[in-house]
């Protein structure tokens, strides 16, 4: 399965940095989301994408929107990575890739990367748009982008 523009967001669970159960029936449907998978906590450019997703979370929060974080490192890797670089939004644990799965995120790099995708979901739960690169910098603006002009 692969989720693309126009698709409904299926509900899903995962245990997020505190080692508690996350359900995104808690939040999809109800606020735009920016649910972005990255390759491993800790490494250059993943630091960088945190990072600037954090230095511009206030900017989501006054659009109405929250940022989620999914990667296949363990609980505990995602609680030392939020505490070390003060993350404000949630992360989630996918070691069995079964979210990077539902949402058809592919390896990169000749297969040897997870891949580094970034999905835009509406108040509805629909994916309105997504974006794949794996240059971590361009995905802050262009999703900052994509929530003002849904929200404005």
């Amino acid at each position: 399965m692969s989720l693309k523009t126009g698709d409904i967001v299926p509900n899903f669970t995962a245990e997020d940095s505190h080692g508690e159960v996350f359900e995104s029936k808690s939040l999809l449907g109800r606020k735009p989301l920016v649910i972005y998978f990255y390759p491993k906590d800790n490494t250059p450019g993943c630091t960088t994408e945190a990072c600037s997703f954090r230095d511009q979370y206030e900017d989501f929060k006054d659009l109405g929107a929250e940022v989620i974080g999914i990667s296949s490192d363990s609980v505990k890797s995602h609680q030392k990575f939020a505490n070390k670089h003060q993350l404000p939004f949630i992360l989630l644990s996918d070691h069995d890739k079964k979210l990077r799965h539902l949402f058809g995120v592919r390896n990169n790099l000749f297969g040897l990367l997870p891949g580094r995708v970034t999905y835009i979901i509406d108040r509805n739960g629909v994916v309105i748009y997504v974006f794949d690169s794996m240059n971590a910098a361009k995905h802050i603006p262009k999703a900052l982008e994509i929530i003002k002009e849904l929200v404005l």
